[in-house]
């Protein structure tokens, strides 16, 4: 592969690697679009769909300003975000967290457009491409519009009902199954031994009672024989 060397290069590398990004983005949307039940979500995948559409077709118009072919080069970073979003929805079950969870990874997406766009513009500008500019600035827009309208969805309500619905208790989820029952026994077991415990030491202290009452019953019987002789010695 030749190297790159040139700014002028850096640009055609960079709008290549926005197509390819933007083509593989056309193939996922669908899935994302099929798999939510919600109708406003739903809708913002499928309207960002046919912008994307159109943001392929600034990017051709790019490629011709440049005298380049409109060809791709394989977008590693964008393969891998989409990897991670069609992950959620082999995953989730629950509707409203993977509704929650999809708005988040069509943001990552929208984040990374963001900073590419952003970085061919500053590319185009710096060569003196002002009409490449043009183009790149409406995409960008359209880029921070749909990130600001899916913010909007997500905080308005979906992710609140993403937190009602299929929620666990949080104390018990660290515990192994039957760990309660486990720690019931060892409380049980641990109250009989102390009650063991404490019948033994209660018997004790009777049996030193007794030895100690028996002790003193024969020290008063001993005074009292001591105490007769003398009377008969007077």
């Amino acid at each position: 592969m030749a190297k790159t060397q040139t700014m002028d290069k850096l640009l055609v590398d960079e709008l290549r690697d926005l197509l390819d990004a933007e083509k593989q983005i056309t193939r996922v949307l669908p899935k994302m679009a099929k798999a939510v039940d919600d109708e406003e979500i739903r809708t913002a995948f499928e309207e960002h769909l046919a912008m994307t559409e159109q943001q392929i077709e600034r990017l051709n118009q790019a490629f011709d300003q440049l005298g380049q072919p409109a060809r791709g080069k394989r977008c590693t970073g964008m393969a891998g975000i989409i990897e991670e979003g069609q992950e959620l929805i082999s995953e989730l079950d629950e509707p409203a967290v993977l509704e929650a969870a999809l708005i988040g990874a069509a943001q990552k997406v929208e984040h990374y457009e963001i900073a590419a766009y952003g970085t061919a513009v500053a590319f185009a500008r710096q060569l003196g491409h002002q009409e490449i500019v043009q183009l790149l600035e409406q995409t960008l827009e359209e880029e921070k519009q749909t990130d600001q309208r899916l913010t909007g969805i997500a905080e308005n309500r979906v992710n609140e009902q993403a937190s009602e619905a299929g929620g666990w208790d949080m104390a018990r989820s660290d515990e192994e199954p039957g760990a309660g029952t486990d720690r019931g026994q060892q409380r049980g077991a641990a109250g009989a031994s102390s009650g063991r415990r404490a019948g033994a030491a209660r018997g004790v202290r009777r049996n030193i009672l007794d030895r100690s009452g028996s002790r003193r019953s024969t020290a008063s019987n001993r005074a009292s024989s001591r105490g007769g002789g003398n009377s008969r010695k007077r």
